[in-house]
């Protein structure tokens, strides 16, 4: 590797180096940073539904848009990071964040404050997938830990991001605060890129072994282009039943009479327990592989979701929301380690984008389908249920891998 960026040549810049370390440090501040587009709607929703006096599946509608962004955005930011290293994405984020909230702030109308979170979903995606992409190139011993703690950046955001932007549109309102997270955007990631992102990927290792010991799709037993489909089914599913907690936790909150603040708080500690969730699964990854891991996730989602339907006190919901952080946390960054482990590693940005384009699918279409049975039954006990039916199919899906692979191991013997 002849390129040279940041301090230090090319021998400080291999995997696993203390560079790496510090690339890591830095990627997970900007994941950070970024991962606000993902989480600053989901306490501005009842806000905004007072603000252009809607209903909840309408003003459900700048979260599905947001995540559409963010699924088109995951897909063409990892084609850039594949080609062109992962600065120039996380740039075009700073900016197309910082154009949708301002932008959303003036915005007269809920269809062009809709239209522009697909901005803010588009820069908020150069903060997750791409991210996860680049460290698994950095890390060889530890890929599984260290894609999961860059992915933790994301619930970061969502742990500190959701209390603050309530705190700000209780004393300053809506417009106000959406302005202010773009300015602070544009401001904080565009310096941390240019300082400690700009040292492209050591590829050169990562192509003198194409596959990692999990082997090519072929060990289970499908083409490549069966595997892709298949993850990004199984990302469908397993989001369309995380967005219920998720994207409505904070509505279903004041609907129950515990008041937006509470529902902040127990997103917040969601993602709090989300966050030794994503770690702790990159360690099991790093000993039991990503398809087992992602099968244990996606038992205990559906496990979690179930007990929703159980109980809704105040103290009950607490409970539930920070186990429901702490089961699910491991799901996305698997898919990542997952498409590391079966996909060659010049394709990882492009496929973890497009994989993360359907979990992202899945939570659009998962927080306005969710919204739409509220006010069909004024109920959210059967959008619960329906989350529970989609998380099955995931579960299903990645089960149905493991075994055929187990199958052909146990016949090569």
């Amino acid at each position: 590797m002849s390129e040279k960026a940041g301090i230090g040549g090319a021998a400080s810049h291999a995997p696993d180096s203390p560079h790496a370390w510090m690339r890591l440090a830095a990627a997970v501040l900007t994941s950070t940073i970024g991962g606000v587009g993902m989480w600053s709607f989901i306490v501005a929703l009842p806000a905004a539904q007072t603000e252009f006096a809607v209903d909840r599946a309408a003003a459900s509608l700048p979260f599905t848009l947001a995540m559409f962004g963010f699924a088109v955005g995951g897909v063409l930011m990892g084609w850039l990071s594949d080609r062109f290293g992962i600065i120039m994405p996380v740039i075009a984020g700073a900016v197309s964040l910082a154009l949708g909230y301002i932008g959303s702030g003036y915005a007269p109308t809920l269809w062009l404050f809709a239209a522009a979170h697909i901005l803010i979903g588009f820069g908020s995606s150069a903060t997750l997938g791409p991210l996860m992409s680049d460290m698994s190139h950095w890390f060889v011993q530890r890929r599984g830990l260290a894609v999961t703690i860059c992915s933790s950046g994301n619930y970061v955001a969502g742990t500190i991001w959701p209390p603050v932007v309530q705190h700000f549109i209780a004393s300053d309102g809506l417009r106000a605060t959406q302005i202010g997270i773009g300015i602070f955007c544009v401001v904080s990631m565009v310096p941390i890129a240019l300082l400690m992102l700009r040292a492209r990927a050591p590829l050169a290792h990562a192509t003198s072994a194409s596959w990692t010991p999990a082997g090519p799709p072929a060990a289970l037993g499908v083409s490549p282009a069966v595997l892709q489909v298949l993850l990004c089914v199984a990302g469908v599913a397993c989001c369309v039943a995380m967005a219920m907690p998720q994207v409505h936790l904070v509505a279903y909150c004041s609907d129950l009479g515990y008041g937006p603040a509470h529902g902040a708080d127990m997103l917040a500690a969601m993602m709090g327990f989300g966050i030794i969730s994503r770690v702790m699964s990159g360690v099991i990854a790093d000993r039991i592989g990503g398809l087992a891991t992602l099968l244990i996730s996606s038992a205990l989602q559906g496990l979690a979701l179930f007990l929703y339907l159980l109980f809704n006190g105040l103290t009950s919901l607490y409970v539930i929301s920070a186990l429901f952080g702490l089961f699910q946390g491991g799901l996305i960054p698997m898919y990542a380690v997952v498409v590391r482990e079966y996909f060659s590693p010049r394709e990882v940005g492009t496929r973890v984008g497009l994989v993360l384009m359907a979990t992202l699918a899945g939570m659009a279409f998962g927080g306005w389908v969710s919204g739409w049975i509220f006010d069909l039954t004024g109920s959210y006990r059967i959008a619960f249920v329906n989350g529970l039916l989609w998380n099955f199919l995931n579960l299903a899906i990645v089960a149905w891998l493991m075994l055929r692979r187990e199958r052909l191991r146990l016949a090569a013997v």
